[in-house]
């Protein structure tokens, strides 16, 4: 079977990022399915490459984090008539799994199955309009109900539909009740992370000898909200409590938040550029709890962070500030705990006695790994997408602690 699988913003681990759609790929390849992949680069030339079993074509269209809403819009639009050019050259394709964001993707994959009248699976990252309404970037009326209207359509229209979290699968199911949805969250890679004890010499490459620490790495965006973040630093230091603090990532709000932390001398956080795995890997190594963070928005609570599912594998401590499934499974699961961003205070509240008792911090991390291992693995989730493809309707129970949580 041949597979045109879409991701605008596909990565590989050596690019670093989110790299669901890398393993999604190579699983279904590595499974005996013709992979053909359509994505985007920055460069001003289209080229196609062969990787790890999947062709991929590469088209010039530029998108950053920090770009405007116009300038995201006409991405979004340049990418769709390119992406829909190179499908027309791509022949004898069996489905196509296209996956947001943006949901221009899921339009993108309506064309084709009209015009070609090739099936197709929509894979659902986020709840799109709503998270960027409930954001303020998209604001005008008649925008919100011409994309609300064009979500439906693409739902109705989709074959099969995939949901990366049970909030997420709940919010299609409101505006489609009749579709079946199937729940694939992100995943753990329990081959490259694991426990691991501190390496000195990356406890000095980052200058935190002998200090507990405390790592937000990915996107930092609005959404990501990370003034949380600073006011948990600040919290600490009047504290005088020993921690070290990191932010690994890029994006828009990059230059603001260090200007802030510079105002406020929060000597005890370092700002570290964009890192690949292999990058996240020496930073995950001197880390001992990860910091899950995003704007206090419900849509927001619906999210499957990449992040979250790195930090298990390595068997870390997870901190969140968001309500909802990710709040659950680490309460429930002990693997961490929540606290409420607000106050900050809270944190250091809950966090005192696993800083002070080594053993209390072994419990929490191992209970992460374990979760990893037995739910999130990136094996178990190729398995669940190869169920989808070979039409077996029923995931059994015990697959996933999301299809526990949400059956």
């Amino acid at each position: 079977m041949k597979v045109l699988y879409i991701h605008q913003y596909f990565k590989t681990p050596e690019e670093g990022g989110a790299i669901r759609s890398y393993y999604l790929a190579t699983g279904l390849a590595e499974n005996g399915y013709d992979v053909e992949m359509i994505t985007s680069h920055g460069y001003k030339e289209s080229i196609t490459k062969s990787i790890d079993g999947i062709k991929i074509h590469y088209l010039p269209v530029a998108y950053q984090n920090k770009f405007g809403f116009i300038r995201r819009i006409y991405a979004f639009i340049k990418f769709l008539w390119l992406a829909f050019k190179k499908a027309k050259e791509i022949k004898d394709v069996d489905i196509v799994y296209a996956t947001s964001t943006p949901l221009t993707i899921g339009l993108l994959a309506l064309w084709i199955k009209k015009k070609f009248k090739i099936p197709f699976y929509f894979e659902v990252r986020d709840l799109w309009p709503e998270a960027p309404i409930q954001m303020g970037v998209v604001r005008n009326g008649l925008l919100k109900r011409l994309l609300v209207k064009l979500e439906k359509t693409i739902y109705q229209e989709a074959d099969k539909i995939i949901a990366l979290s049970p909030g997420i699968r709940d919010g299609i199911k409101k505006i489609s009740p009749q579709k079946s949805v199937y729940v694939i969250p992100n995943m753990s890679d329990c081959d490259f992370f694991n426990i691991e004890a501190k390496e000195k010499r990356l406890e000095k490459k980052f200058k935190v000898e002998k200090r507990f620490v405390i790592t937000y790495f990915g996107a930092i965006g609005k959404v990501n909200h990370l003034d949380y973040f600073l006011d948990f630093v600040e919290a600490a230091k009047k504290k005088h409590l020993k921690l070290s603090f990191i932010i690994a990532g890029q994006g828009s709000e990059v230059k603001r938040l260090k200007k802030n932390a510079r105002l406020r001398h929060l000597n005890a956080l370092q700002f570290l550029p964009f890192q690949n795995k292999e990058g996240i890997r020496e930073v995950l190594n001197i880390t001992d709890a990860v910091y899950i963070s995003f704007a206090n928005k419900p849509i927001l609570q619906t999210n499957s962070p990449n992040k979250f599912f790195d930090a298990l594998a390595a068997g870390k401590l997870i901190i969140t500030n968001t309500n909802g499934w990710v709040r659950e499974i680490s309460e429930s699961h002990r693997c961490g705990f929540y606290y409420n961003p607000e106050n900050p205070r809270q944190i250091i509240d809950k966090l005192k006695p696993i800083v002070n008792d080594r053993n209390y911090l072994l419990s929490f991390q191992n209970n992460s790994r374990s979760m990893a291992e037995l739910y999130y693995s990136k094996e178990l989730q190729v398995q669940k997408l190869l169920k989808v493809f070979n039409n077996e309707h029923q995931m059994r129970i015990n697959d996933s602690s999301v299809y526990i949580l949400t059956a």
